[in-house]
């Protein structure tokens, strides 16, 4: 695969925040001094002043994760390369609003499942999707298995699961989010979320054993 290109970003007007833009936001300045230890690193910081150099190294670092987990959410490659740089491009935007109170990575993370559910809650708004999730789920009981090489592929499979049970299948099983911050990510119940993976987990071995 070709190696993701940086988003195109604007550089900050304002290179130090003014301190009364608001509570959540810190001065560059103050959140390099202190805030040593914790999720602002150097990098970061240089970031939230508006360096657009430092901010594509954190790029370099953190795509590739970003990246594999937008495949896992979307089962597509090609959407995942645009909601890669969504999500980029979002960070940007947002950095201001980055507090250090958990590491970069982490905060970027679930940005990046903010953008792959509200893509798919747009596309959903926009009749974008064919079927229900009982459609979805009949449609891969009945999808062939494959070549012989395809079976038993669990990158596929996943692929394959319909989209709610696939989003939950990953926070939960992949990633390791726990079903209460599951269910306030989706806006469903804990329960609803056990039950969706509980679903998920047995098209996974349906499609794996055939």
């Amino acid at each position: 695969m070709t190696p993701l290109a940086p988003p195109d970003i604007e550089p900050a007007s304002d290179p130090v925040f003014d301190a009364g833009t608001g509570p959540d936001i810190l001065p560059a300045g103050r959140v390099a001094a202190g805030r040593r230890g914790t999720g602002v690193t150097t990098d970061v910081a240089l970031a939230i002043a508006g360096d657009a150099r430092a901010f594509e190294r954190l790029y370099r670092t953190h795509v590739d994760r970003i990246f594999g987990l937008c495949v896992r959410m979307t089962g597509d490659r090609v959407a995942a390369e645009e909601l890669t740089q969504d999500v980029f491009v979002r960070a940007w935007e947002k950095l201001r609003l980055f507090r250090g109170d958990s590491a970069f990575g982490t905060w970027l993370h679930r940005l990046a499942v903010n953008v792959v559910l509200s893509a798919r809650a747009a596309a959903r708004r926009h009749g974008n999707r064919e079927t229900t999730d009982d459609g979805e789920i009949a449609a891969l009981v009945a999808q062939p298995s494959g070549p012989p090489g395809e079976r038993g592929d669990v990158a596929t499979a996943i692929a394959r699961l319909p989209p709610g049970a696939r989003h939950i299948f990953v926070l939960h099983d992949i990633e390791g989010y726990r079903h209460d911050e599951i269910g306030e990510m989706l806006g469903i119940t804990a329960g609803g979320s056990k039950a969706q993976l509980h679903r998920a987990r047995y098209l996974l071995r349906e499609a794996l054993t055939r």
